[in-house]
């Protein structure tokens, strides 16, 4: 059923194409993105150590990685919705593949920050992923075929930093960018065989797809998509930039033992895209966001609880980070079909827009779990936030829903 998504001619309104790309591409595409953001994560108290810096410092590698992540989706949709997705994804794993070397090779910490930002490029096979699959289907369906595509890619931060704690282990930091610098690679190679172009055919210039940022920006609806999945992103986010410090200095777990742990949030990913696989289809974008955001907030609200009152440990702090996965399963897919269905014609914007938003949210909330972390207080300070996180997400989809009921008795 899922093998291959259409296998049609192109039409007169799309570029040129070879074949519309088989689901595995997409989700590998999806999944090398992913790799790039976690596998090194629990590596990052020994690169502090390699590096001789703080580990305030190190863990901007995720933050400033982020925010630059954040702002090329700005520019990519655009360039893509304008230039075609295949040119764009084949462009940006290029320059993923020479940033990776120059992680490699980095003497000092600040050269190596600086590549780092730079493999943010990788980006492009994320976000444009997305603008593929809505331009193939309409709003419900693809919620439902983004639903699948993010649950076969959900075994990547699964098992991800598992590999990367093994690797921290055996060869030392550097051997999770070898890795990275090998899927990258295998990525081009399959993007370049496998990837035909899916963008309709775009006659303005680069700078008219830019001006049409301000039809998306005056969106409530878009604005209302956009905001519940960044804050429930959001809590996952302040989860990658405060659990390694959570793990190796409040529990005294070791690279390998935390890099299993760490995954926990994965498995309940993997639930929640299957469930907007099966069932987004049927019960509605809307719906399935709210009840996204509603099990991640009340999962992290009741470790909030157990952790106010004593009960800490690795099994029940990684434990209940599956109902962040869980949540961010179910809201991330159905929020990115509402904000590419606002204004259809603008996908690749969009997507871009979106993904801008939500990253950057999410660089801002890695990076403060970091500092509110060096105050002390145990996992307390991280917990706080992310359940502030995922209840702000409740509240953007309610409203968006209250928007999207006035807006059908017109």
């Amino acid at each position: 059923m899922m093998a291959i998504m259409t296998d049609h001619p192109a039409s007169p309104g799309t570029r040129p194409t070879r074949t519309p790309p088989h689901i595995l591409t997409l989700v590998a595409l999806v999944g090398t993105s992913t790799l790039a953001m976690n596998v090194f994560l629990p590596s990052l108290p020994a690169m502090a150590e390699w590096f001789a810096a703080d580990y305030s410092l190190i863990q901007l590698s995720v933050g400033l990685y982020l925010g630059v992540n954040a702002v090329l989706q700005l520019f990519v949709g655009p360039i893509s919705d304008r230039y075609g997705r295949r040119p764009v994804i084949l462009t940006g794993i290029v320059l993923f593949l020479l940033a990776t070397i120059g992680c490699l090779w980095a003497p000092t910490i600040e050269i190596f920050l600086a590549f780092r930002m730079a493999q943010a490029a990788v980006v492009v096979a994320m976000v444009l992923s997305r603008a593929i699959v809505r331009d193939l289907y309409p709003q419900d369906k693809a919620a439902s075929m983004l639903g699948w595509v993010t649950m076969g890619m959900s075994v990547v931060p699964m098992v991800g930093p598992a590999i990367g704690g093994l690797l921290q282990g055996a060869f030392g930091w550097q051997a999770n960018f070898w890795l990275l610098l090998g899927t990258g690679a295998a990525l081009w190679m399959l993007t370049w065989i496998d990837l035909g172009e899916t963008a309709p055919r775009s006659g303005g210039s680069l700078r008219d797809q830019v001006r049409q940022y301000p039809e998306l920006l005056t969106s409530p609806r878009f604005w209302g998509y956009c905001l519940a999945s960044a804050f429930a992103s959001g809590a996952f986010f302040a989860y990658l930039g405060g659990a390694p410090f959570v793990g190796a200095q409040v529990f005294g777990m070791e690279p390998a033992e935390l890099g299993l742990f760490f995954g926990a949030p994965a498995l309940g990913y993997f639930v929640g895209n299957g469930i907007s696989g099966r069932y987004s289809t049927a019960l509605g974008i809307d719906r399935m966001i709210l009840f996204g955001a509603i099990g991640q907030a009340s999962g992290l609200g009741l470790l909030l609880l157990l952790t106010l009152i004593g009960f800490t440990s690795p099994w029940t702090f990684f434990g209940f980070m599956t109902f962040v996965g869980l949540g961010n399963g179910m809201v991330i897919p159905n929020a990115t079909a509402g904000m590419l269905s606002v204004r259809p014609h603008l996908a690749g914007t969009a997507s871009g827009l979106g993904g801008s938003i939500m990253i950057g949210g999410g660089a801002a909330l890695s990076a403060l779990a970091g500092w509110l972390l060096g105050f002390g207080g145990g996992a307390l300070p991280l917990i706080l936030l992310m359940v502030c996180s995922g209840t702000a997400s409740i509240g953007a989809v309610l409203l968006t829903i209250r928007r999207n009921r006035r807006l059908a008795t017109i």
